[in-house]
């Protein structure tokens, strides 16, 4: 299973790099890079359920967390 966000679905994407010399020539020699999410294993606490989640989050997804509350986000992840 690819390294992805249990909320918001956010995961790797791969773009170029950018380079001075392109800037005298059409020509790049740096190539491709992929750009990680930045995910952390959290345990999250639901009181409504009493219990403790532990999922893969990206740092917007625990704002979303905060924002909404735990059950609710959770809940309409369908990790609960």
């Amino acid at each position: 299973m690819a390294r992805q966000c249990e909320i918001t679905g956010k995961s790797t994407q791969v773009g170029g790099r950018y380079s001075n010399r392109v800037r005298a020539t059409q020509f790049n020699p740096t190539g491709k890079v992929r750009r990680k999410a930045n995910l952390q294993k959290r345990r999250i606490y639901v009181p409504e359920l009493a219990k403790t989640v532990t999922a893969l989050i990206s740092m917007k997804g625990l704002k979303t967390i905060k924002k909404n509350g735990a059950f609710a986000t959770l809940k309409k992840a369908k990790i609960i």
